[in-house]
């Protein structure tokens, strides 16, 4: 049976926004683990090139895949080459990592502001998952993890925008969860507070730790171990639930 092969077959994972930050942590922690990494990015080659490269050196095995998350056009495309390279293949772990910050207060908040940030954030969620599910359910196995975060659980002020595509983020991680748990697939989210990365460059960030009961920013790397332990066999009975990492922030 397939399942029962499964074992002896590559797995492979696949990490959207892999060039840098969490992503980059999450992609080379699965290659630890002996993943086989499919690196997605949108324009930083010489970065996700970095990010494969540091794989390969570690003794693991990567490529890349670079499209457009949010296109769904482009999602198609880039699938449908991957698979024709790789046929007899599927992708067991997929992470929707990518997602962008366009802050500011509502009041001001443009158009493109709100549905850039929700196409990246929150459509790409459907689009890559649609497409990479289906390999999941016909194989009967597969894990996937959204890369949520505080400001989807708490809200945070000038973040409307992001808010509502991580906030949406969790209750469909929630729903997914319920249509596929039956052909042993689990869905679940990390919802990562301040983390040393470029997506919190800006911010006042000694102010910001004395609010922190850890009082520090958390590391991409921690993010990356609670990726990695819900996408373990040990995490398997856990299905729908949300992780955060966040010093405590917010509990």
């Amino acid at each position: 049976m397939k399942t029962e092969n499964y074992e002896n077959r590559r797995k492979y994972a696949l990490v959207t926004g892999a060039s840098r930050g969490i992503g980059r942590a999450v992609a080379l922690r699965l290659a630890a683990e002996g993943y086989d990494v499919i690196v997605n990015y949108l324009s930083n080659d010489a970065a996700a090139a970095g990010v494969a490269d540091e794989i390969t050196a570690s003794g693991g095995r990567a490529e890349l895949l670079r499209f457009d998350v949010s296109d769904p056009v482009a999602v198609e495309e880039a699938m449908d080459s991957w698979e024709n390279r790789h046929p007899g293949d599927f992708i067991s772990v997929l992470v929707n990592n990518a997602g962008i910050r366009d802050d500011s207060l509502m009041v001001f908040m443009s158009d493109e502001q709100w549905k850039h940030v929700l196409s990246t954030d929150l459509d790409s969620f459907f689009y890559v998952t649609r497409r990479v599910l289906k390999g999941m359910l016909s194989e009967r196995r597969g894990r996937i993890v959204n890369v949520a975060s505080l400001s989807g659980i708490k809200g945070l002020p000038g973040q409307a925008n992001y808010s509502a595509a991580k906030g949406a983020l969790i209750a469909a991680t929630k729903a997914l969860a319920q249509e596929v748990a039956r052909r042993n697939v689990t869905v679940n989210a990390v919802a990562p507070g301040y983390i040393s990365t470029d997506m919190v460059s800006g911010l006042d960030e000694q102010s910001l730790k004395a609010s922190i009961p850890a009082g520090r920013f958390g590391r991409p790397e921690e993010v990356a171990g609670a990726v990695a332990f819900l996408v373990s066999d040990d995490a398997s009975y856990i299905n729908g639930e949300t992780i955060s990492v966040n010093g405590g922030l917010y509990t």
